[in-house]
């Protein structure tokens, strides 16, 4: 669906300086405002997806860049896309759309390169309540970031310029004279969507508009008009006088990380995020950054309107970055590494489902998350052998929270005896949960990831038995390998859909699994007493869930592929690497209970 044809679209047209600015407005305007700034070569179309979810809440106003889209273009071209008459644009556009209050200024690309002159000039002041800023540094910031490596040329600050050199490559391109228009109106802006869609996996549809090759040719003055000027000449006082949330892509080919090693310097009030995706996050990465963006916005409405100092209402985990606002579900819920792993997310800033067949544990994870950090979160009462109970977990979970960014697939339940004495009725109970679970899982909630068209993680919990055989656990050992095949699999199909896909594997943990664990052959007696025998071995071990939770975070930051966690499991499938025949020989061996 274009911006225009959205619900209550209301276009207007707003003169300054010569100029005509195309403006488009959502939402109740009587709600805090919300304007959104495009970057090079787009048009205001970029932000469609993420200005329909705002506008729900905020009045969200876009606006074509002077020169782009429907707004008309200063003639000459040269000297018409300064800073400093982008300032006198943005300024228009506000006096506009709310002439009695500061408005939420949230810039991409170029858009963001504006934004933040905006947010650091003496003349905007009192007109802006917060900035996001999403791939597009300050100039200014920029040229002293600079000149502090050139000035003190460290093997590490030399790498640093050199990258960033490398990837700034299209800049040079655009400062040549002609070359670009004749780009941009003959192959390059016919070529442009393929592009796209190709090496950023950009979803096809009304975007970009017809009006690209016009955009783009003269979006090429933006950085004629400013760059070598502001990098040669920095501003000295170029400090940030809202509070900045700075998103930043961290697979974005034409920005380095590094560019904001020093921000905290220029902005006071910095809250930081990271998204694993590339550079054009409107149009893969909507659902996130309209979260991020309303819940910025919100935290610093109240100081707008009241002088109030801003509340730091901000996760504060290690992966607070990553993970804030984000919908992740953990089946197996109710403890153990479940339950550690919901915390260790909830602490993230994410929202958090529940999921286990044990509704009260369910129930106090879900309570206990809230507690630590989590936005939101839900306890949700399934058996993940059930196929239909998971329909309709997936069915409720879309409709009533959203798409799942993060799938833990880690409920599962144990087995040991041998294969002689293992029933059909046991072999059945252990893959339907710990393989059918995992696969109920994938299909349906990878299905919706992938249908959204916006990445995610599904994380499955496999074992150290999954490649170190043993005697005792024939069944238990088969279901995880089979879930570790599975994972790799996955991860080969789904990266495309930018899914990754995670196996971990934990070792000897210490939870409540042993006190559940089924032993084949035994009376109930016996199976009482290889219970509180297993049980003393794993916590004389003590090797807390609580690490295995991180090792997950860290394997979805990371994107690894198979992740040992305990000491042995490491050791385990160094060894089935290197001589899987030891670990056959270890196998043969009796376990001591």
């Amino acid at each position: 669906m274009s911006l225009q044809n959205l619900p209550g679209a209301r276009e207007r047209r707003v003169s300054t300086g010569g100029i005509d600015l195309c403006v488009v407005e959502l939402g109740d305007a009587t709600q805090p405002t919300i304007v959104l700034v495009h970057g090079y070569p787009d048009s205001k179309e970029v932000w469609t997806q993420v200005a329909r979810q705002l506008a729900e809440q905020w009045h969200v106003v876009l606006y074509d860049v002077r020169g782009h889209g429907r707004s008309t273009a200063p003639v000459p071209l040269r000297g018409g896309f300064t800073l400093e008459k982008l300032t006198d644009d943005f300024l228009a556009v506000v006096d506009a759309v709310s002439p009695d209050r500061p408005v939420h200024v949230v810039g991409h690309d170029w858009g963001s390169v504006q934004a933040w002159e905006f947010a650091t000039v003496s003349r905007t002041e009192g007109r802006i309540a917060s900035f996001t800023s999403m791939s597009g540094p300050s100039l200014d910031h920029f040229g002293h970031w600079i000149k502090r490596r050139m000035s003190r040329p460290t093997p590490r600050r030399v790498g640093q310029l050199l990258g960033q050199g490398a990837k700034s490559w299209y800049v040079y391109m655009l400062h040549t004279p002609v070359l670009p228009e004749l780009a941009w109106r003959g192959p390059l802006g016919k070529q442009w969507p393929r592009i796209l869609e190709r090496l950023e996996k950009v979803p096809p549809g009304d975007y970009p508009t017809p009006s690209l090759p016009n955009d783009a040719a003269h979006g090429a003055w933006l950085y004629r008009d400013n760059v070598r000027s502001r990098l040669r000449r920095p501003r000295a006082d170029a400090f940030a006088h809202v509070p900045v949330q700075l998103i930043t892509p961290t697979g974005d080919i034409f920005l380095s990380e590094q560019l904001y090693d020093e921000l905290d310097a220029w902005v006071p009030q910095l809250t930081r995020r990271s998204l694993p995706a590339k550079h054009w996050v409107p149009r893969t990465r909507p659902d996130q950054l309209a979260s991020w963006i309303g819940e910025f916005a919100a935290a610093n409405e109240e100081a707008a309107q009241g002088g109030v100092p801003v509340r730091d209402t901000s996760p504060t985990g290690a992966h607070a970055d990553r993970f804030g606002g984000q919908l992740v579900l953990v089946t197996g819920a109710a403890g153990g590494i479940g339950r550690a792993t919901a915390f260790a997310f909830a602490e993230a800033g994410a929202r958090v489902v529940a999921v286990d067949r044990d509704a009260e544990g369910a129930s106090r994870t879900a309570e206990l998350a809230r507690l630590i950090g989590a936005p939101a979160a839900w306890a949700e009462t399934v058996d993940v052998s059930d196929e239909q109970a998971m329909e309709k977990l997936a069915e409720k979970v879309a409709a009533e929270y959203g798409i799942v960014d993060v799938l833990v697939n880690n409920a599962g339940i144990g087995l040991s005896g041998s294969f002689l004495e293992t029933t059909a009725e046991e072999w059945k109970n252990v893959l339907d949960v710990n393989l059918w679970g995992v696969i109920h899982g994938c299909r349906l909630f990878g299905k919706q990831m992938a249908d959204r068209g916006q990445g995610g993680h599904i994380v499955n919990t496999a074992s150290a038995a999954a490649y170190q055989p043993s005697r005792a656990l024939p069944a238990y050992s088969t279901s995880k390998a089979a879930v570790l095949m599975l994972s790799e699999c996955l991860r080969a199909e789904l990266a495309e859909k930018s899914i990754g896909v995670s196996a971990i594997c934990p070792g000897i943990v210490n939870t409540n699994i042993t006190a559940t664990t089924r032993f084949a052959g035994a009376d109930a007696a016996e199976e009482k007493r290889l219970r509180q025998r297993t049980s003393k071995l794993y916590g004389m071990r003590n090797y807390p869930p609580e690490k295995v939770a991180e090792a997950i975070l860290r394997a979805v930051v990371r994107n690894q592929a198979v992740v040992p966690v305990t000491p042995e499991s490491h050791a385990a499938r160094f060894v089935s690497r290197l001589s899987p025949g030891v670990l056959r020989g270890i196998a043969r061996l009796k376990p001591p209970l």
